[in-house]
């Protein structure tokens, strides 16, 4: 049994083409974060027509390999089916799958359906053999891009304990070991109201200046080999109500991605002893996340060519409370672009790949 399961590490192209078609299906049904529900049905008929069990929870898909021992630690493959909305630079139907030059067009083809689809279908592939020395728990998720509340969050309970994650991003199957968290800080400055003509009252926005400058210029001295700096730009100012009142108060908006060096609650407390603005974060909840560099997964990642990494931007890593490693097909470039693509080749890559690196982990090798 071990040794023809051994055997048995190369995904048949039906299922390949099987989940190619399900991609074009996904990027024709509209499913902006929160709005779900048809990319949900998709998902879960596909496990039917191929007699999967599954549960729903509001838009989020999870099943189970078919010998699911409790006895057994956890894999978690998770990626997720929401987009954003489409770029007005669009020159194709984003809703429209089209394959030319060994491309498939369309919404979310790149970030993140082609990881997605190429872990259902390890998923599938794995899902009835026995004796793994892991369990495999799927969990495609929504809301992933709005960081909303009933995406992953909401079903890590449901899901239960896991050793491990695998989170499904357009990363060219690299290895990205280390992500960084984001914290978004709204702030205010105060001044005082008065006529523009006259010398009256404290202008906000002068008083905003001083502050924006120290996010601008100010330097954390801790970096990371993997992440490098904590990065703070201003991204959104608004302030006054008319040309000849000085405005009594500015608002503006921070965002910071956070290496693993800083928690969240250590950058409030520096910027507030810097600056003079009332600061308010939205969110303390976007960790940044890593797994260690000789953790098996990576290992075997490492065995099969893949290059490790830190990643700048933030996905449902910052959410799971376990360690993860962030890899998928497609590029991260091509993300949230006017005419998303992701080529063919590279969901045939990273379905092979990933089933290469899972093989190493969780099949007995004698």
């Amino acid at each position: 049994m071990k040794q023809a399961f051994a055997n048995k590490n190369t995904v048949s192209q039906e299922l390949k083409e099987s989940v190619l078609h399900l991609l074009k299906q996904l990027i024709a049904t509209p499913s902006f974060s929160g709005g779900e529900n048809g990319t949900a049905e998709l998902i879960g008929d596909f496990f039917r027509s191929r007699d999967i069990s599954f549960s729903r929870a509001g838009n989020n898909i999870l099943a189970q390999n078919k010998y699911y021992d409790p006895l057994k630690p956890v894999i978690l493959l998770n990626s997720h089916h929401d987009t954003v909305k489409p770029n007005p630079a669009y020159t194709r139907n984003p809703f429209e799958a089209t394959q030319e030059d060994g491309k498939i067009f369309g919404l979310g083809s790149n970030d993140a359906g082609g990881a997605l689809v190429s872990l259902i279908a390890v998923f599938v592939h794995f899902y009835p053999q026995e004796n793994m020395l892991y369990n495999l728990v799927l969990a495609a998720t929504a809301e992933e891009e709005n960081s909303g509340p009933n995406g992953i969050e909401s079903v890590l309970g449901e899901i239960g304990p896991v050793d491990f994650a695998i989170v499904g991003e357009p990363t060219q199957m690299h290895l990205a070991i280390a992500e960084k968290g984001l914290l978004v800080l709204d702030c205010t400055s105060t001044g005082k109201a008065g006529h523009a003509a006259r010398e009256e009252g404290i202008n906000a926005i002068y008083k905003a200046l001083q502050d924006i400058e120290w996010f601008h210029s100010f330097k954390f001295p801790e970096e990371s080999e993997l992440l490098g700096p904590v990065k703070m730009s201003v991204t959104m100012i608004q302030a006054g109500s008319q040309h000849n009142v000085v405005p009594a108060d500015c608002r503006f908006t921070v965002d910071i991605r956070v290496n693993e060096l800083y928690t969240h609650e250590e950058i409030l407390d520096i910027a507030g002893r810097n600056v003079g603005c009332e600061i308010k974060p939205r969110s303390l909840r976007m960790r940044s996340s890593s797994i260690a560099a000789d953790h098996p997964i990576v290992e075997a990642g490492k065995k099969i060519g893949r290059k490790c990494y830190g990643s700048p931007t933030t996905s449902d890593q910052a959410l799971i409370p376990c360690p993860s490693l962030k890899i998928g097909p497609g590029d991260s470039a091509r993300s949230h672009s006017a005419d998303e693509f992701i080529y063919v080749s590279e969901i045939g890559e990273g379905i092979d790949l990933y089933t290469q690196m899972l093989e190493q982990v969780m099949i007995p090798q004698n």
